[in-house]
């Protein structure tokens, strides 16, 4: 048998009867073929779909490939299929809610025989993916049936705050609860503003009056004018990967995650407006601030619309 396994014709033979298979390999044949697509995309995806997926310049081999994050769970997907991958006892999932529905399957694939304990919160999904409802996402990690636990009261955002974050709940597409808080302390100040830079600058001073990190979030086209003026100003701001800063400057979509003693939200309208899912954006910066927020602005605030 060992004589037989070393032969090459015997090689040969199985190599073509029985080819070894690639992921990327695979990817690559469909993401650099538009006929090779359209036969495997009939009745899925739309030829403005495929064009859209298309690569405008196929690499010369999958091997030379730049692989976005996208690409990179469809190979998932791929490489499920040729071999399932090892199961684990139990997974724990944070930040579930923008997990697309082709992520949701590569963790639904490690967990046939498992449990799940999925975290999230729907109203802080910013991608255009992310699901509406937790039975929808649940439907993609392949536990339907599994019992939904609401989380409504919360010790770190000030009350004042959660409730001017809950007044844009009832502008979002999502099945969520609004937030309830046991702590009372904690400010909230509205300032409008004909110059709304020069006015975050006065409200960025007065924060600074307090102990504690100060936060500047505004949509990401604001955030140059804002370090201007603040440098203008003689307050000197730190970009968000720089630790231990008094004052950050930060774009509204580097925001999640993130807390400030105090936070300045600068024009809201222009966060809401600046994506798809903006509403869901600005839920996420009012709720950056653990003790005191100011929002300024100059346009009509998106909650009173």
């Amino acid at each position: 048998m060992q004589k037989i396994a070393r032969s090459r014709p015997v090689s040969a033979f199985v190599d073509r009867a029985w080819p070894k298979v690639r992921a990327d390999e695979i990817l690559a044949g469909l993401l650099g073929d538009p006929e090779a697509l359209a036969a495997a995309a009939d009745g899925v995806l739309d030829a403005e779909e495929q064009q859209a997926i298309l690569w405008a310049r196929p690499p010369r081999s999958y091997k030379s490939a730049k692989w976005s994050a996208a690409d990179l769970v469809l190979m998932d997907e791929i490489e499920g299929l040729l071999e399932r991958p090892a199961g684990y006892g139990h997974i724990v999932v944070d930040e579930a809610q923008d997990l697309s529905p082709m992520e949701c399957r590569a963790i639904a694939r490690r967990s046939d025989f498992g449990s799940l304990t999925v975290l999230g919160d729907l109203a802080q999904a910013t991608t255009p993916w992310a699901a509406r409802s937790w039975a929808e996402l649940l439907g993609h990690l392949g536990k339907p049936d599994a019992t939904v636990t609401p989380l409504t009261t919360g010790f770190r955002v000030p009350r004042a705050i959660v409730g001017l974050a809950n007044r844009l709940l009832a502008a979002f597409d999502v099945d969520v609860a609004a937030r309830a808080v046991d702590a009372a302390d904690g400010e909230l100040r509205v300032h409008e503003a004909r110059d709304v830079d020069a006015a975050a600058v006065e409200a960025v001073r007065g924060a600074l009056a307090w102990e504690g990190s100060v936060g500047v979030i505004a949509a990401d086209a604001r955030t140059g004018r804002l370090r201007k003026a603040l440098a203008a100003a003689g307050i000197e701001a730190a970009d968000p990967d720089e630790l231990g800063a008094r004052v950050t400057v930060l774009p509204a979509s580097l925001a999640k995650g993130l807390e400030y003693d105090h936070v300045v939200a600068v024009e809201p309208a222009e966060i809401a407006e600046a994506e798809r899912r903006g509403p869901h954006r600005l839920y996420v910066v009012l709720t950056r601030a653990v003790s005191r927020l100011d929002v300024v602005h100059g346009r009509p605030l998106p909650w009173e619309a």
